[in-house]
């Protein structure tokens, strides 16, 4: 992924982008292709020479792009159209998606179990050491490539920031008591992942099992959505809000993005958020993965935030209702959601269900590909939960 423009004609394809970027089997990939590459800079001359309409996007083009625009060009704004080609996974693409998630969810077995054992042995750990660990274990996972971005381990009030960065100079040791949040992800030849989990550190309080339980509510609530096809992705965000609502909380941040296919791990059109205005771009389409991360921030105190990737998927019904074709959320993220955190109390019998349902399926995907302690570890962790 790089920074670039790409303009096509009817008979040429010309990128636009630094030299430099493109290692030589790249360049001689394009132009065999038939693409001319050209520098990053010549972009707004080159466009001195179009005639007839152009399309761009005006959130990824700048005023400056098109200074030398002919006036006479129809400028037609809208989003490109191979946003909406990568927004829809094929079938092949799922299939790839749901191994990845599988080895991700390995990987992060195999963590943990470390994670935890420092701990309970006395050993010291920082808010800097999880994304070590982190790459250690997922680099052992078939088709790992890199980190899909910058991981974000907050303990306690540093939780409470969403984007919260740990840096030599401004990090806190894990210890004491109460919760550690870990946002990480990875890229793989099979997809993108993103996952964000919430664990115990000594003995939490009473008012932070409560939080966390109201947060896991909220994902539960979207989890188990059934919805209309192409309806708008930020309609349907307040029915994952209403637990936290109830109880007079909220969250500042949107509940979902789109994830690209060994792409950008926040990449459009789709949004579920609350704050945003529905555009027709915002339709939720059969095939498209998006985040469902609902959370509750109380800054000075902590922070909890429960997310898994979730992939649009047809109703199996035999055929179309007169109301016309409903979606529910199939999740492909695979990896425990801590139960020693819930308050039980405010669980509803359904929710236990889905939650157990959930473990089973993590359980039953991730034993095939973990063993000793982190094996033992998953089972423990997948133990259903008694209503």
């Amino acid at each position: 992924v790089f920074l670039s423009h790409l303009f096509i004609s009817q008979d040429k394809a010309v990128l636009f982008t630094d030299a430099g970027r493109l290692k030589a089997e790249s360049a001689e990939a394009l132009k065999a292709a038939g693409f001319e590459v050209l520098p990053y800079a010549q972009a707004a001359d080159y466009l001195a020479g179009v005639k007839g309409a152009l399309l761009i996007d005006p959130n990824k083009t700048a005023v400056g792009t098109l200074r030398r625009l002919p006036e006479d060009v129809r400028l037609i704004e809208a989003i490109h159209p191979s946003t909406f080609f990568k927004s829809v996974k094929s079938d092949a693409d799922i299939a790839h998606i749901r191994n990845t998630m599988a080895e991700d969810g390995a990987a992060l077995c195999g963590f943990f179990v470390e994670f935890e054992q420092i701990l309970a042995d006395g050993g010291e750990l920082s808010e800097l050491d999880i994304d070590g660990m982190l790459y250690k274990h997922r680099s052992k996972r078939p088709g790992f490539i890199s980190p899909s971005f910058d991981t974000i381990a907050g303990y306690n009030a540093n939780a409470a920031l969403p984007h919260y960065s740990a840096t030599p100079e401004n990090n806190s040791k894990i210890k004491g008591d109460g919760m550690l949040l870990i946002d990480s992800g990875g890229q793989y030849w099979g997809g993108t992942t993103d996952i964000t989990r919430v664990v115990p550190v000594g003995n939490p309080s009473a008012a932070m099992k409560r939080d966390y339980t109201l947060v896991l509510k909220a994902h539960i609530s979207l989890a188990e959505t059934i919805f209309p096809e192409n309806i708008k992705g930020p309609m349907i965000d307040a029915i994952c809000r209403k637990s936290l609502w109830q109880a007079q909380c909220d969250y500042g941040h949107g509940t979902g993005h789109g994830v690209g296919y060994f792409l950008n791990v926040h990449e459009g059109p789709q949004s579920i958020a609350v704050a945003a205005v529905p555009q027709p771009h915002h339709a939720m389409k059969s095939g498209m993965l998006t985040s469902n991360e609902p959370g509750l921030y109380r800054p000075g105190k902590w922070g909890i935030r429960i997310e898994s990737l979730v992939i649009n998927r047809p109703v199996e019904n035999p055929e179309e209702t007169e109301f016309g074709k409903f979606l529910y959320f199939e999740t492909v993220t695979l990896c425990p959601i801590d139960t020693r955190l819930i308050d039980t109390k405010l669980m509803t019998g359904s929710e236990i269900e889905w939650l157990n349902q959930y473990h089973a399926e993590v359980r039953r995907r991730l034993e095939p590909l973990t063993e000793g302690a982190a094996k033992a570890w998953l089972i423990e962790r997948t133990e259903p939960l008694a209503r």
